[in-house]
C-alpha cells in the first residue's frame, strides 16, 4: 500500500489550493473549524464549503479530524458535533474519521484546552462504550489520537500504551499516532518514549501526525505553527517500518499560524516528508 502524504485544511484559502494542494494525496478536515452560526444560532457547515470539499474529494482523499466531541467528558459528550459530521458525510466521500482521546468540557464549562483522561478502568469503560456508539452510527473506520498531557500525570491503573491497546482491542477502532505529541510529553514529563513504542501495538496505526510547535516557560505546546523539528522527522523514519497498516502521514498546520509559517515553508515541509517516506 502506497503511503499517502497529507496536511490540514483548517480554512478555505485560494493560496492553499494553489501552493499546497498539488503536493498532497490527502487533506484532513476539522468540522469544528469550518462551522458557522446560522440565523438560528446553530453551527452549520456552509454550502460553499461543502461544495469545495466535494470538488477536492475528486482529486485527493478527504478525512475528518474532530476536536470538539469531548469523548471523555463524564457528564456527557458533545453530541452537537455529530450534526456537523453528518453534514459533511452527506455531501463528501470520506476515507475515515478521527477524534482526540481527551476532554474539553467539565460540567458544561470549557476547560480552555484539551485534557488527558485518567488511565483508569472507569475511563476505559466510558470510552469503549462511546466508540461503540460511534462505530454503529458511522460505517467508516474510526481513529483515536493520543494527545499532549498538559497537567501532572494523575495516578493511573495502566500505562498509556496499555490504555490505547485496550481501547483498540475492545472496540475495533484504530490509532492516529501523533509523534509530535509524544515528543511534547517526553519533554514536559517523565515520559519514556522507548517504553511506549515497545509496548504499543503499531499494527493498529492507520494515520500518523507530525507537526512543529512552540515552547513556553519550558513546556513544549501542541501548537501547530512551525516546521517539524529534525527529532520528530527522525522518530517518524524509525517508526514507519514497524507500522505495516499506516496509510497516511499528515503534517498539521493551524490556519492562524500560516502568516508566520508561510506557504513556502509549508510546501518545503511536505516535499521533505515525501522524500522521507519513499527513501
Amino acid at each position: 500500500m502506497t503511503l499517502r502524504i497529507g496536511t490540514s485544511l483548517e480554512d478555505v484559502n485560494p493560496s492553499f489550493i494553489e501552493t499546497i494542494f498539488p503536493l498532497v494525496d490527502l487533506v484532513e478536515v476539522t468540522p469544528d473549524s469550518m462551522a458557522r452560526r446560522n440565523e438560528s444560532g446553530e453551527a452549520v457547515i456552509p454550502k460553499e464549503t461543502l461544495d469545495l470539499l466535494a470538488d477536492l474529494a475528486t482529486q485527493v482523499t478527504i478525512v475528518i479530524h474532530g476536536v470538539g466531541l469531548s469523548i471523555g467528558t463524564v457528564q456527557g459528550w458533545n453530541t452537537d458535533y455529530f450534526r456537523l459530521l453528518d453534514q459533511i458525510l452527506d455531501a463528501v466521500p470520506v476515507g475515515w474519521h478521527s477524534e482526540h482521546l481527551g476532554f474539553t468540557h467539565v460540567n458544561g464549562h470549557f476547560t480552555g484546552a484539551m485534557l488527558s483522561l485518567p488511565r483508569t478502568q472507569e475511563a476505559l469503560d466510558l470510552v469503549v462504550e462511546r466508540i461503540g456508539i460511534i462505530r454503529e452510527r458511522y460505517p467508516l473506520p474510526f481513529l483515536l489520537e493520543n494527545i499532549v498531557n498538559l497537567l501532572p500525570d494523575p495516578p493511573a491503573q495502566m500505562a498509556e500504551a496499555t490504555f490505547l491497546d485496550q481501547i483498540t482491542r475492545q472496540t475495533g477502532c484504530e490509532l492516529l499516532l501523533d509523534v509530535y505529541n509524544l515528543r511534547c510529553n517526553a519533554h514536559n514529563q517523565d515520559y519514556d518514549l522507548a517504553d511506549f513504542f515497545e509496548h504499543i501495538d503499531l499494527g493498529r496505526v492507520r494515520e500518523i501526525h507530525i507537526a512543529g510547535g512552540v515552547e513556553r516557560a519550558g513546556l513544549m505546546l501542541d501548537v501547530h505553527s512551525r516546521r517539524s523539528h529534525v527529532e520528530t522527522l527522525n522518530q517518524l523514519a524509525k517508526l514507519l517500518p514497524y507500522c505495516p497498516n499506516t496509510q497516511a502521514v499528515v503534517y498539521e498546520v493551524m490556519s492562524q499560524a500560516v502568516p508566520t509559517l508561510g506557504y513556502s515553508a509549508w510546501a518545503d515541509e511536505l516535499r521533505e516528508l515525501r522524500n522521507l517516506t519513499i527513501s
